[in-house]
């Protein structure tokens, strides 16, 4: 009598399962239909452009806004060049009264004053220096964009790997759903197998509609940094490995860092000059007219001289340079050391992601297509349980993922090689 009962209720609960399992599979196949359409829709409305990585390079640097602020920036200290020269405010004066007899007089005196000694050349060559500052501050912000550029390409050559891979999987348990509702047709299984083959390419068909909207992020992103209003996209011909050329990249951003400090040196070094030079004298020109008892007029000519008694302002100041280039020269030190390290640091993470790659390609993708055959033709023929086909498969999916990621961590890893970050306070 037990038995009989625990028959019933096992029953009773496989058709419950059964139910639930239906209902729960047309619950995701809509929500998976509603997810495609949407996208699909939307892409519709989208025109892609396909661009090489030069390309995209090439348009980031002239639309990026930083880059044009440090245009702006080159022009703004260009512009103030013409203030090398700064001589004071003219002086016009008149003077009215009997300052010569009881008549009513009239003086007229104009009188200016005029830098002299080094103090033009000083101001110049500061200029000139700051405009140089200036295009090393672009050439930053350029490699800065470069890099970033670079990253955004290839996180959307990962994001098509994952779809090529995801199709993949697709097919495979495509094949796997037909296999299993043979063998349950013909009684050597039970529908189980078919359920649960169902979920997993339900499963598949939601993880594509992710996979797309992955993409319009990572399109998004790659755009944000072309700052461009076109749709664009990686070229589909770009290989989804990148190619690292690490010795330009170090020599490049050691380059770049050495000379945006000596430059900073530089100006220091000509702003010290400059407060020197203001420690000189000013000479003064002027000229006069004036009336003597309202009859005649009578001119004149001054000269003198505005000597800058209390100059402890301006040596303070040189004093100041002299330690901000001392400051600039220990930054500099200390980021020689920190992308030293860096690079050291970089080239061990590159070399342990290349390590993990090389296996996959020369050995892991072997293997999982290996098992993937021999398994699909082995359950097909009757050859191998289903748990045992389930196993197997999910170990060489696991492969073909894990080969997706190595790939993927082994690009991040290469452009972190190729432009190393570069410390510039």
């Amino acid at each position: 009598m037990k038995n009989i009962i625990y028959n019933i209720s096992a029953k009773a609960f496989a058709n419950f399962a059964k139910k639930l399992c239906s209902r729960w599979l047309s619950g995701l196949r809509l929500s998976t239909f509603l997810l495609v359409s949407m996208l699909s829709q939307a892409q519709e409305k989208i025109s892609l452009e396909k661009i090489s990585l030069e390309k995209a390079i090439e348009l980031a640097k002239s639309n990026n806004i930083d880059l044009k602020i440090a245009d702006k920036e080159i022009e703004r200290q260009t512009v103030l060049k013409k203030t090398a020269f700064q001589p004071e405010a003219l002086q016009v004066q008149y003077q009215g009264g009997q300052f010569n007899s009881v008549d009513f007089d009239h003086n007229v005196s104009v009188q200016q004053y005029f830098p002299i000694g080094n103090i033009t050349k000083a101001n110049r060559q500061l200029q000139e220096e700051l405009v140089k500052l200036a295009e090393k501050r672009k050439a930053l912000s350029s490699y800065e964009t470069e890099k970033a550029v670079t990253l955004a390409y290839y996180q959307y050559l990962y994001g098509v790997s994952m779809q090529k891979l995801n199709s993949e999987l697709n097919d495979i348990y495509t094949k796997f759903l037909k296999n299993a509702e043979l063998r349950f047709q013909t009684g050597e299984s039970g529908n189980i197998e078919v359920i649960s083959a169902k979920v997993r390419v339900k499963d598949i068909e939601t993880q594509k509609a992710q996979l797309e909207y992955d993409l319009v992020i990572y399109q998004k992103q790659l755009q944000f940094f072309v700052q461009t209003d076109e749709n664009i996209i990686p070229d589909d011909k770009t290989l989804l490995q990148y190619t690292v050329l690490r010795e330009e990249g170090n020599s490049k951003a050691e380059g770049l860092m050495t000379d945006y400090y000596e430059q900073q040196i530089s100006v220091f070094q000509k702003e010290a000059n400059t407060y020197k030079a203001m420690r000189t004298p000013k000479l003064g020109l002027g000229y006069f007219a004036q009336t003597i008892d309202t009859k005649s007029l009578f001119q004149g000519f001054t000269a003198g001289l505005q000597i800058p008694l209390f100059g402890g302002v301006n040596t303070a100041r040189a004093q100041a340079s002299a330690i901000s280039i001392s400051q600039s020269q220990l930054a500099l030190d200390k980021n020689k050391l920190t992308l030293n390290l860096q690079r050291q640091e970089l080239e061990n993470n590159f070399a342990k992601q290349k390590k993990a790659l090389d296996y996959y390609q020369k050995e892991g993708l072997q293997y999982a297509d290996q098992i993937i055959n021999t398994a699909q033709k082995s359950y097909a023929n009757g050859d191998m349980s289903y748990w045992s086909y389930i196993s197997f498969l999910n170990q060489a999916i696991d492969i073909k993922k894990q080969y997706t990621e190595a790939t993927h961590n082994f690009n991040q890893s290469a452009i972190e090689v190729q432009f190393p970050t570069i410390k510039n306070n």
